[in-house]
């Protein structure tokens, strides 16, 4: 399945993810880890 990098928007590969993080019961996969720290900086601000 694939899923949105929710702070560049890139095309994630669920399977394949290295950067996964949980926010509010969802997970969220990110193309780097740049992304993932922005995200879980401030989720709100990505949703």
């Amino acid at each position: 399945m694939m899923a949105i990098d929710p702070v560049c928007k890139m095309v994630v590969d669920e399977a394949k993810a290295r950067f996964i993080s949980e926010y509010r019961g969802e997970k969220y996969y990110f193309c780097a880890p740049g992304c993932k720290k922005a995200f879980e900086k401030n989720p709100e601000n990505y949703l």
